[in-house]
C-alpha cells in the first residue's frame, strides 16, 4: 500500500484551510502545506494539525505547486487548493485506490460552490481534474495562473467517483477581484510569449464565451448566479485581451 502525501498551497486561507485539512485526515500519511507568508491566521490553524508547514515566496502557481511536491516525503501525491475539500464519496474512492494503486494518475470531477450555490452547468461542471498521481510520472505545467499536471507519455490514468468540493467565492466582489488579478497575470504571460491581439478577440471573444457558457453549456439552469458567472467569465476574456493590447502598445512606444 503506497503512502500518500497531501500537498496544499495557501495564502490567507483562514476561512477555508480547516475544512480542507479535516477532509483528508483519513487519506493522508503526510500533509505538506506551502504558504506564501500569509498575514491572517492560516499558519496558526495549520500548526494545530499534524502538517509539515513551509513558507516560500510565491513566484507563480506552477512554481509553488512543484516546490510543494519536491518537499513531500512520498511520491504518491494528492494535490489540493486550500479552498477545496474531498467529499465522502471521493474519499472512499481514494481509499480504495490506496489499497490497490494500479495506475499512474487518477481523475475526478470538481464541483464548485459559488456564493452558497452549487454550480452544475456554466462550463464549470463536470470540471475534471487530475489531482492524484505518482509525482515521478509528471509535473505541474501550463501557463500561469492556469496550471495543470501533465503526465509523461505512456502513463495510465483512471477516473474516480465522487466530487472534489470547491468553495470558490463567497461574494461577487471576490470573484471580480480574482478576475482582475488573473487577467493581468494571463496577459503578462501571453505578452512574454509574444502573443498579439486584435479587435476580433477584444470585442467578440467575450460574446462567444458568454454564448458558450450560458446557452450551450446550459448556464441558465443555474439561475441568477449562473448568469453572473457567465457574464463574469465573458468579462474576464475581455480584460485578458484588452490588457494584452495595452502591453503590446507600451512595447511599441518604448
Amino acid at each position: 500500500m503506497p503512502k500518500i502525501s497531501v500537498v496544499i498551497i495557501t495564502f490567507n486561507e483562514e476561512k477555508n484551510i480547516k475544512r480542507c485539512l479535516n477532509s483528508v485526515g483519513e487519506i493522508a500519511d503526510e500533509i505538506v502545506v506551502v504558504d506564501s507568508f500569509s498575514s491572517d491566521g492560516t499558519k496558526k490553524i495549520c500548526q494545530e494539525y499534524k502538517v509539515k508547514f513551509l513558507e516560500n515566496t510565491f513566484e507563480g502557481h506552477i512554481e509553488q505547486k512543484n516546490f510543494a511536491i519536491r518537499h513531500a516525503s512520498y511520491p504518491h501525491i494528492l494535490s489540493l487548493d486550500a479552498d477545496e475539500a474531498v467529499s465522502e464519496e471521493l474519499k472512499a474512492s481514494i481509499l480504495e485506490v490506496k489499497e490497490n494503486w494500479n495506475h499512474d494518475g487518477y481523475y475526478f470531477n470538481r464541483l464548485t460552490n459559488y456564493c452558497g450555490k452549487w454550480i452544475y452547468y456554466c462550463d464549470w461542471y463536470p470540471d475534471r481534474k487530475l489531482r492524484l498521481w505518482d509525482s515521478r510520472k509528471g509535473s505541474w505545467q501550463g501557463v500561469n495562473p492556469h496550471d495543470k499536471f501533465l503526465m509523461q507519455d505512456g502513463s495510465t490514468t483512471k477516473f474516480l467517483k465522487g466530487n472534489l468540493l470547491h468553495y470558490s467565492f463567497y461574494t461577487i466582489d471576490q470573484h471580480m477581484e480574482q478576475i482582475n488579478k488573473f487577467s493581468s497575470i494571463r496577459a503578462r504571460e501571453m505578452f512574454k510569449a509574444g502573443r498579439k491581439t486584435n479587435s476580433f478577440y477584444i470585442y467578440f471573444s467575450p460574446l462567444f464565451k458568454f454564448i458558450k457558457s450560458y446557452v450551450i453549456k446550459l448556464g441558465f439552469l443555474d439561475g441568477f448566479y449562473g448568469y453572473v458567472i457567465c457574464r463574469n467569465s465573458a468579462h474576464s476574456n475581455f480584460l485578458k485581451y484588452a490588457k494584452l493590447k495595452v502591453l503590446n502598445q507600451s512595447r511599441k512606444e518604448s
